[in-house]
């Protein structure tokens, strides 16, 4: 069963260009820039604890929050092996072409796409484990999820 998100994750990212790449993972990012926004309006406040199932509104934010990590993880993972398999095709263009200028500057590209990739997977380890770090705390009471 597909889950459907209110947050508009792609099933990939353009990895070819750096700025589209950082402009979509941004994008991508969307719910946990918002986090606590989310939960201040999904958990009630004590006045309104009877009228509003928190345990229900922690649930669907914590399947929603699952949902994004594993699309996200997967688009990211797969701009690094692409990324990476570039530049092997680029290292042997240039090792062909006697480290040509012009090959040497594309290779230098690549590397630095790669570079940044990998560490917009660790960037995605810490933005993820801030996000559940507040998931947890406002959600604590209502919602226990095994996998926490």
């Amino acid at each position: 069963m597909a889950y459907k998100s209110g947050y508009d994750v792609p099933d990939t990212l353009p990895c070819g260009e750096i700025s589209q790449f950082k402009e979509a993972l941004a994008q991508a990012r969307a719910i946990d820039d918002r986090i606590i926004y989310k939960l201040n309006t999904s958990i009630p406040t004590e006045s309104f604890a009877g009228q509003i199932n928190a345990a229900d509104q922690c649930k669907h934010l914590y399947d929603e929050l699952r949902h994004v990590y594993r699309k996200r993880e997967t688009a990211l993972q797969k701009c690094v092996v692409e990324t990476s398999e570039k530049l092997a095709k680029t290292k042997e263009e240039w090792s062909q072409n006697d480290g040509n200028p012009d090959f040497t500057k594309k290779l230098r590209k690549e590397q630095t796409a790669l570079r940044l990739m990998k560490s917009e997977l660790a960037v995605e380890d810490v933005v993820k484990d801030r996000s559940l770090k507040v998931f947890k705390e406002r959600c604590w009471q209502a919602y226990k999820p095994d996998d926490l």
